[in-house]
């Protein structure tokens, strides 16, 4: 009788967001990489400037974000653009910091840290959980999404301060940042690291890792770059991440279900 009791208080929903997986990564990098790109693409071989680009890519945002709050459950096309367009917002609002109004690459990576730092801790106490598998009502919706604009936009800042200002070099910044997310990796698995601060360390990780194999990718080779272009770049990882995207969409591997108390 206290099974069936404690059954009927509780209801079975599907999450917003996807399973964590190896696929979770792989387009998280892909998509963090065509930010860096296509945010070059934009602004400098369409023309539309840093300022065009920026309010231009804001209004998608609102969009894809709209569709993304309206979807009852985890879509993964609707999901996904919803990451590549934020990539490419939070690598505009470190680029207008520092190329527009001049604010120094210490200064931005200290701001966004503090402002990611402010949302984790504001998160945490009114949801009392940071954990991703529990992103089933609007509210803790909005927190996820703002923290991942925040870790675009720091992520945006430390690379480009790493790679550089302190003139590491593309391919290196990247192993860098490959490696520290590989110890992460270790600590969580073999050293009892909390997995949802692991989570969120490798998740900020991944920006300036995508960051820097997008620049040493698209970058002209007098530059360190192997000098595809932006437009070459992008098209490759957008096309990775369609294929990938419509694998998900089919077989459904990293859909969530939860069980949630039924006053939520």
């Amino acid at each position: 009788m206290n099974v069936e009791a404690a059954k009927a208080k509780t209801l079975t929903v599907v999450s917003k967001v996807p399973e964590v997986t190896i696929f979770f990564w792989i387009i998280k990098i892909f998509a963090t990489t065509i930010g860096e790109t296509a945010a070059d693409y934009l602004a400098t071989n369409l023309g539309f400037g840093l300022t065009g680009t920026t309010w231009v890519m804001t209004g998608v945002l609102v969009v894809v974000l709209a569709a993304q709050f309206r979807a009852r459950r985890y879509i993964p096309g609707i999901y996904w653009l919803v990451v590549v367009v934020l990539s490419i917002v939070g690598t505009l609002v470190t680029d207008n910091l520092t190329d527009k109004y001049n604010v120094a690459l210490e200064t931005t990576t200290v701001i966004f840290a503090i402002a990611l730092a402010a949302t984790f801790i504001t998160w945490a106490r009114v949801e009392h959980t940071l954990s991703i598998h529990s992103i089933y009502t609007r509210r803790r919706e909005a927190f996820y999404w703002l923290a991942i604009l925040f870790t675009f936009a720091l992520g945006t800042a430390a690379g480009d301060l790493i790679a550089e200002r302190y003139g590491i070099g593309y391919w290196k910044a990247a192993l860098l940042f490959g490696g520290c997310i590989a110890l992460i990796t270790f600590a969580w698995r073999y050293l009892g690291l909390n997995p949802i601060l692991a989570f969120w360390m490798a998740y900020i990780l991944t920006r300036p890792l995508g960051a820097s194999i997008g620049d040493y990718l698209s970058q002209p080779k007098a530059d360190g770059g192997l000098g595809l272009g932006t437009t070459t770049t992008s098209l490759i990882f957008l096309a990775a991440i369609a294929v990938v995207v419509a694998y998900l969409t089919k077989s459904k591997k990293d859909q969530v279900v939860v069980t949630v108390p039924s006053d939520e």
